[in-house]
């Protein structure tokens, strides 16, 4: 069914005919026990356009969000380290017909923009790169996960790199799992064959099949964090969103767990992109709603937006359920160090500085999250989602996010923003419900103002 255009556009045309309020009602009552949602019932809740249940279809992604996520937003950058690529893709500035002078860092460069990246306070990145097995090998990405997690500025450290690129084989991933990547991500774009076809004008990331069954391969080999997307605006977005949960179903009957995360980029104007039209491009009220859908549909799976949303954007996103952001972002290479519009991937919404993003969370009585604790825990896969669906996910991200903040206001903040820190701090050890865990955290927290770092549950 993953790979059956016919099915999903049937089962859209389906939901329009025998929609039923009392249906509504009851998928949504079982929404609101944090049950998630088969395919068939986020159908029925796509074509909803009556303004009473759209309502509560927000409530209920904002309950959601605070049940499990708290008031949480864990903050990572993106690293564009090679915009070689031998596709012809569409919609993107990298496509292999594009005229610009390509960039590759070296390992020196690598090191450059880590430091950036680390004085910024991130401890989580995600490696960005381009398909050229030439330019760009496994070995190369392995050399710069080697070197990132090598790097250390004073209190700065990288301690987790989550990984996007081309679909690859077996072999490649298992190298990936021994170089201790977070999560592997890899978005679908559009899982309309015909349209994946067209914008997909040339190279091996034209081979659909290849493409969607990477996650089968990169499981296979032992990452058992995937995270999935779509790009919204390439095709019906309410098709992708099926196919999306369609994919998600069918990693959690074959390995037992399905996406970690899931990114909900909006398509965005790039220089080099052959095609700028895009008739399915997604106004903000419906991705508005999508997002909401989604985060009652997979209420376990991180969500994530970038810098492709504005400000405004984002904060309603958050709202609506997203529990990862970008903030201080480039999408080019040697972006941070030298940065060249010529190189982005993109254009981006929001180019606050990541200090002002982490001090506008606080503002808006969010804690910004550096926290990496699961992956370095072995709470992956199977075990993450168990932790999760137990509740019990509160007694450690919680507790994690207050330290790494902590951590941040020590390194990086002023006095101003040191105080506002304490005080959502101090208002948020109150609502870590185990005892011994919220004494272990105030601990902790008086060790890092003391100068010890990376400590976590």
């Amino acid at each position: 069914m993953l790979s059956d255009n016919s099915y999903i556009e049937n089962l859209l045309i389906q939901a329009k005919q025998i929609y039923d309020e009392t249906v509504i009602s009851k998928i949504l009552d079982k929404a609101d026990k944090l049950e998630g949602l088969s395919h068939e019932e986020v159908a029925q809740l796509l074509v909803c356009e009556d303004e009473k249940h759209i309502a509560r279809i927000f409530e209920i992604a904002h309950k959601i969000k605070n049940h499990i996520y708290g008031n949480r937003i864990v903050l990572f950058a993106p690293l564009y380290v090679s915009d070689y690529c031998v596709n012809q893709c569409a919609y993107c500035n990298y496509n292999h017909n594009h005229g610009f002078e390509r960039r590759k860092l070296t390992m020196e460069q690598v090191r450059e923009e880590v430091v950036i990246l680390e004085k910024m306070g991130h401890k989580r990145l995600a490696l960005e790169a381009g398909e050229d097995e030439e330019n760009c090998s496994i070995e190369f990405i392995l050399e710069c996960l080697d070197t990132i997690y090598k790097m250390k500025t004073e209190n700065g450290e990288i301690r987790r790199v989550n990984v996007n690129i081309a679909a690859t084989t077996v072999e490649n991933y298992k190298k990936l799992k021994a170089a201790g990547i977070g999560t592997y991500i890899l978005f679908q774009e559009t899982y309309h064959r015909p349209t994946y076809d067209k914008v997909h004008i040339a190279g091996p990331k034209k081979d659909y099949d290849y493409h969607i069954t990477a996650f089968d391969r990169a499981m296979e080999a032992g990452i058992d964090d995937v995270g999935g997307g779509v790009l919204f605006g390439l095709h019906d977005p309410y098709f992708d969103v099926l196919a999306l949960m369609l994919h998600n179903e069918y990693l959690e009957k074959k390995f037992g767990v399905g996406f970690h995360t899931v990114s909900i980029p909006r398509i965005c104007k790039a220089d080099g992109a052959i095609d700028s039209a895009y008739e399915y491009a997604l106004d903000d009220k419906s991705f508005l709603k999508i997002a909401a859908i989604l985060r009652i549909a997979i209420p376990f799976t991180g969500m994530i937006i970038s810098t492709r949303e504005s400000p405004e954007m984002r904060k309603k996103l958050i709202h609506a359920g997203v529990s990862q952001i970008s903030g201080g972002s480039s999408t080019g290479v040697r972006g941070y160090s030298t940065p060249d519009n010529s190189t982005k991937q993109f254009e981006i919404n929001d180019d606050r500085k990541a200090s002002d993003i982490i001090e506008w969370l606080i503002d808006e009585n969010m804690i910004p999250s550096f926290c990496t604790a699961c992956y370095r825990n072995g709470r992956t896969g199977d075990r993450f989602m168990s932790l999760a669906k137990s509740g019990n996910i509160k007694n450690v991200c919680l507790p994690n996010a207050l330290m790494t903040l902590c951590e941040y206001s020590c390194d990086y903040g002023n006095a101003e923003f040191q105080k506002k820190a304490d005080t959502i701090i101090e208002k948020e050890l109150s609502n870590i419900e185990n005892e011994e865990v919220r004494i272990l955290t105030a601990e902790n927290i008086k060790k890092i103002k003391n100068g010890q770092r990376d400590l976590f549950i």
